[in-house]
């Protein structure tokens, strides 16, 4: 970022640090090695003292609470106990607060200012240029139950012809046709990948999201799997495209959506799970919370109080009927009991939002099973060795068994060696690697949804 220097008089210099004020909202960018992560700290002061949240833009993360806030003699020092991050900086006099971020013992720098930053821009060779080597469309198709339109691209090998086409669907959190995420843009990747091999692809911004119509705070994993169908509806009025050979491939929550839509659709021939899960929503939480801490060399003490306090919040949502007017009160109470003693009261209003939202409701109640127990058509499920946010051996056990419990018997699943969660080779397979590595979408995973595809339609 350019920024102008003032040349101020030092005598002016105490008079300016005692007009500065600390509350607000502060931007900064984590400079880590190979890339950069937005971080936002939005910092409120009552008669108790002061409060903060952390917000991750990159990660589609908003609203976490910071457990300790203190300001003294012009330093500021965030502490989230938890995660094992401590922040700690200085205030100058030209309102920049030069720091230092540390968590589980790596430290990095980051300077916060409360103006908007410019990111850096990041290297990505994988990244397609235009002009691309096929034809490309903007299309938007309707969700008519819902009534939100869907804006996307359609990418054919060529303007003319007909071909085997996939829809991608994308994982938790708004994400665009890119499946945008901490400067990669996995789906642009992978369309480019397998338009060039052939076959058609359809991507689409999420509903509420980019150009996308609708409400995407209020929908449910349900609502989305009713956006996909829109566009199987739709692709069936291309003539460009070979209606008995449409698929579909999800990514993470995209790979509990496909089934839900297969399960229901004779149009749907055949899907690929990416990251897929293949448990029921409050397991999974409770599993990725512990190795991501793991991980990060939490306490076990720690970890067995997180994980019992979390069930037990859990055990309430799903044990709510549809609907609990009463369910944030209860929530908000046992969370109190919990950890009030380490959350002042609008850090527990913050959380209870988060975890009682529609879509969070309805994710750690939903059991994959059920849908993958309905799938005929072939199923591909393959999942990263390192991923820490869907553990590969559990959930691909999981959605093995549903799938031959259903007697679906045209079925493939494999663990890809050294990839994380974003199908990136990693060394640890900590999300906090995934804007550091150069590489978008491993070409070994690629070459693995291809190849599969392309049995499946020639």
């Amino acid at each position: 970022m350019k920024r102008t220097v003032f040349f101020i008089m030092t005598v002016l210099s105490s008079f300016i640090m005692s007009g500065q004020e600390i509350t607000g909202q502060w931007n900064g960018f984590l400079k880590v090695p190979g890339g950069q992560l937005a971080l936002v700290f939005n910092i409120s002061k009552s008669e108790n003292g002061y409060t903060t949240t952390m917000d991750s833009p990159d990660q589609g993360s908003k609203g976490i609470p910071v457990t300790a806030t203190t300001f003294e003699k012009k330093t500021l020092k965030l502490e989230i106990p938890g995660a094992r991050i401590v922040f700690e900086g200085e205030l100058n006099q030209y309102n920049v607060i030069v720091g230092t971020f540390t968590q589980s013992g790596q430290s990095f720098p980051l300077n916060l200012s409360k103006e908007k930053l410019e990111k850096e821009t990041l290297k990505r060779p994988q990244e397609p240029q235009k002009p691309y080597p096929y034809y490309t469309e903007d299309v938007t198709f309707e969700n008519k139950t819902d009534k939100n339109v869907l804006a996307g691209t359609l990418s054919l090998p060529s303007k003319e012809g007909k071909f085997p086409v996939v829809i991608l669907i994308t994982g938790s959190g708004a994400q665009n046709r890119d499946e945008e995420i901490l400067g990669h843009k996995p789906f642009l990747v992978l369309a480019d990948y397998l338009t060039q091999k052939g076959i058609a692809v359809l991507r689409f911004d999420d509903r509420g999201t980019a150009k996308s119509t609708g409400d995407y705070k209020t929908a449910t994993t349900f609502d989305f799997a009713k956006d996909v169908q829109a566009g199987i509806d739709y692709l069936k009025t291309r003539k460009e495209i070979d209606k008995s050979k449409i698929g579909l491939i999800g990514h993470s929550e995209g790979g509990i959506i496909a089934p839900i839509v297969a399960g229901n659709s004779k149009d749907v021939n055949f899907i690929v799970l990416l990251a897929g899960t293949g448990i029921r929503g409050d397991k999974l939480m409770l599993l990725q919370k512990e190795k991501i801490e793991r991980l990060m060399a939490v306490s076990d003490g720690e970890i067995q109080k997180g994980q019992e306090v979390f069930k037990g919040v859990y055990k309430i949502i799903i044990d709510s009927p549809a609907g609990d007017p009463s369910l944030k009160s209860k929530v908000s109470s046992y969370l109190t009991l919990k950890v009030g003693d380490k959350m002042v009261d609008n850090q527990i209003k913050t959380l209870t939002a988060q975890i009682t939202s529609p879509w969070m409701i309805g994710f750690l109640k939903l059991d994959p099973a059920v849908a993958l127990e309905k799938v005929r058509c072939p199923v591909l499920a393959i999942n990263g060795e390192k991923d820490m946010q869907v553990p590969a051996d559990v959930n691909l056990e999981a959605i093995q068994k549903a799938l031959a419990k259903g007697g679906n018997k045209n079925t493939a699943v494999k663990t890809l060696p050294n990839l994380n969660h974003l199908f990136q080779e990693c060394k640890t397979g900590a999300p906090e690697e995934y804007a550091v590595i150069e590489q978008t979408f491993s070409p070994i995973a690629l070459e693995e949804i291809s190849k599969w595809i392309l049995v499946r339609v020639k």
